[in-house]
């Protein structure tokens, strides 16, 4: 006769089962989530990349890259679900499972690496300076020796750039951009300073109270960020991306949202498989 195994032992089978058959579906791309919708990290405050509208809808580049690789997964929008995504906490919410993937201004760099691997890059930008319309004593980072005001975000990595190499600046820090934009507008500073496809953004939102100056000073790359090892899913969103720019998508989605701004439209990267 045969034994009974023990009810704690078919239990510890049970859920190995159940990890490894998790980890099989994650591995292979699909949603980490229920799999009739897919979760994406975004930002909300962002304008002309990422923003929530007072009505709750999403618009901007970011958003319309996030929408056209969902489609291309085979998820229409109205199985979407949006989270909201700060620099801050990327890394956890791909690490943690709450998302599939993040659009998110994420750029590619080494340490992230060791966390998250990155599908991409899609977007090419660097740090610039927004300054009023009206402005014409800033026309680049040699101006800021002129014991300028420069605003940018506490912890960011613009703002330890501009404290590394413009040391004469007086750099104010606040805890989002779109409070130093609003100090540039009413005057308590000179000029803003973050990557500047986000100042395209908001001298978009605000036509003729804005404008960008000089060449931008450093390099980053966007990537769209995964979970450590899906690299099933890494691939089909490079095959999205490579599509759109193909159809003529990506380049659309670049002049809607930052054409207004007067910004250039430049080429797309090339995508790292």
């Amino acid at each position: 006769m045969r034994t009974a195994r023990p009810l704690h032992l078919l239990a510890r089978v049970c859920a190995a089962l159940t990890v490894a058959s998790a980890l099989a579906i994650f591995a292979g791309g699909c949603s980490p989530h229920d799999s009739d919708n897919i979760t994406i990290g975004v930002k909300f405050d962002q304008p002309g990349l990422s923003v929530k509208r007072p009505d709750g809808s999403l618009g901007g580049f970011d958003v319309e890259v996030a929408r056209y690789i969902a489609a291309r997964l085979g998820y229409p929008p109205d199985r979407i679900t949006w989270i909201e995504a700060p620099s801050a906490q990327r890394e956890m919410l791909l690490r943690n499972g709450q998302v599939d993937f993040v659009v998110a201004t994420y750029s590619i760099t080494d340490s992230r690496r060791q966390k998250v691997d990155f599908a991409g890059p899609y977007l090419l930008t660097g740090q610039s300076l927004l300054v009023r319309a009206d402005n014409t004593e800033i026309d680049g980072t040699a101006s800021l020796h002129r014991n300028k005001k420069l605003c940018s975000v506490s912890g960011s990595t613009p703002a330890q750039r501009i404290k590394d190499r413009y040391p004469g600046v007086q750099l104010q820090r606040y805890d989002t951009y779109s409070a130093c934009v609003e100090a540039l507008r009413n005057g308590a500073i000179d000029a803003v300073t973050t990557d500047d496809v986000i100042l395209a953004g908001y001298a978009a939102q605000n036509p003729g109270i804005f404008k960008l100056v000089g060449d931008r000073f450093s390099q980053e790359l966007y990537g769209i960020g995964v979970h450590k090892g899906n690299e099933g899913l890494r691939q089909r969103i490079n095959e999205a991306l490579e599509e759109m720019k193909r159809d003529g998508s990506w380049q659309a989605a670049f002049q809607d949202n930052f054409g207004p701004a007067g910004f250039p439209m430049p080429e797309p990267p090339q995508i790292s498989r």
